[in-house]
């Protein structure tokens, strides 16, 4: 039986403002995570992750929402 071959990993690029880029890039800055790109994907998909455990618990949002406001996702 033949296995079937890992579809290849396709990126996207987004477009946010500058002085968040900039404080983003400060945020990096002696940590493990070699480019803003790599650091807002972690948070993406640490957010992601935090909405999904949040309606599974049936909670509040409200943490979540308090962390895209922190990172200048939502006004």
């Amino acid at each position: 039986m033949k296995r079937a071959k890992p579809a290849k990993r396709k990126y996207t690029t987004i477009t946010i403002p500058t002085k968040l880029f900039e404080k983003l890039e400060e945020r990096i800055s002696g940590t493990g995570f070699s480019s803003v790109s790599d650091y807002a994907t972690y948070i993406l998909r640490e957010t992601f992750a935090d909405i999904s455990a949040a309606k599974r618990k049936g909670g509040e949002q409200s943490s979540v929402v308090s962390k895209l406001k922190a990172l200048g996702y939502l006004e």
